[in-house]
């Protein structure tokens, strides 16, 4: 790996470079991610500092970016030319990123002790090809403090608003760039921006994963009906399949998981905004939000207008608007704390929050199921 010069963080916010704190003054990340090209992952941490959230989901994502990138889209990679050999050189990926998020966390958490605080840390890990080496990397890890949102205060906004990405399958920071051409679009007080490939059929947001849970077609079903939680399988949850092109999100496939263990009925099918009457919740998915409900949806009458005009005010526009945060996105949200939850005490108990939980995950999953109610609260109470 390349090695370059060292020194500390400024401004809360961290750079470590192949395992090396950065010398000089650290960017806000947008900015990190758009001036440096490669293959990243973002996470953040959980319970104070207690578990970096779904770690070694990340880093299987970062690996397969990474090589996906390498091999297909080396510009997107830093480099100008496919890697054949980047396969075994991919191996190397884990212990450089751990090393660097070791001496991160180390910086970060000591100061945030120091200023009496108890925020969480948002840490984004990034991998291109080294300058240098040939077939060589470099690890870049950049850490700022992170207040989470609190479930259910503030939901979405979005907006129909640019095609899908090229290279889904692969989460790679040059897209923090490329999305900006589509902030032209973005109505007040939009918050997320959604892609379609043909005015109908969403496949996600920008910055997130989308779904919605629509009302399946069920004749003489009453009003009574709909607001009862046993009426709830009369709906199903639906989110655009990674074969449409859309970036398989850890917390997408977290949420595909826990519907699949509570028999919440969900399909891989891109939601059509001809059927948005039909829509009674939806949400976005992020590792930072981890999941948040949407509020409203807009989108331009003619799919034509995203091209075609200048701004947003030059379109005109439909609006999807919801109530509230719906029955079936509390449920998922509720398991989706629980599984959080059990993880931080095991993570706690087995040697802090780089350790290899896997396999006690996998066997916690193979007694309890999802049944996490009654067992992450008993081992809180242990704890």
């Amino acid at each position: 790996m390349t090695c370059l010069m060292a020194a500390s963080c400024r401004g809360g916010r961290y750079l470590i470079v192949n395992g090396v704190p950065h010398a000089g003054d650290v960017p806000p990340v947008s900015a990190f991610l758009e001036s440096t090209s490669g293959a990243y992952t973002t996470t953040r941490t959980h319970g104070s500092a207690a578990l970096v959230l779904f770690w070694e989901r990340h880093l299987r994502r970062l690996a397969d970016s990474a090589q996906i990138l390498a091999g297909s889209r080396p510009e997107f990679f830093g480099s100008d030319h496919p890697r054949a050999r980047f396969q075994a050189v991919s191996a190397a990926i884990r212990p450089f990123v751990e090393e660097s998020l070791r001496a991160g966390l180390g910086l970060a958490l000591r100061e945030r002790d120091r200023a009496g605080s108890t925020e969480e840390l948002a840490i984004t890990a990034l991998v291109r090809g080294s300058e240098e080496e040939e077939d060589g990397l470099d690890v870049f890890l950049h850490i700022g403090f992170f207040i989470p949102p609190v479930f259910g205060t503030a939901g979405a906004h979005l907006a129909v608003a640019g095609r899908g990405r090229d290279v889904a399958a692969a989460k790679y920071s040059d897209w923090a760039r490329i999305r900006k051409g589509m902030e032209k679009m973005r109505p007040p007080p939009v918050t997320e921006l959604l892609l379609t490939n043909d005015g109908d059929r969403i496949l996600e947001g920008s910055v997130t994963n989308f779904f919605v849970v629509c009302r399946k077609v069920v004749h003489d079903m009453t009003d009574e009906a709909l607001n009862d939680p046993e009426s709830a399988r009369l709906f199903e949850v639906q989110t655009a399949p990674l074969s449409d092109g859309v970036l398989p999100g850890v917390i997408r496939q977290l949420v595909i998981e826990i519907c699949s263990s509570k028999g919440i009925p969900l399909q891989e099918v891109a939601p059509s905004w001809s059927d948005r009457e039909l829509w009674k919740e939806a949400f976005v998915t992020s590792s930072l939000r981890l999941l948040q409900h949407v509020e409203t949806i807009q989108a331009p009458i003619s799919f034509k207008e995203l091209h075609l005009k200048k701004t947003w005010k030059d379109a005109s526009w439909e609006v999807k608007r919801f109530k509230g945060v719906g029955l079936i996105t509390t449920e998922i949200q509720v398991y989706n704390c629980l599984f959080v939850s059990m993880l931080i005490v095991i993570s706690i108990k087995h040697n802090g929050f780089l350790a290899d939980i896997k396999e006690i995950y996998n066997t916690f999953l193979c007694c309890y199921g999802w049944h996490l109610c009654i067992v992450s609260s008993k081992m809180f109470v242990e704890y």
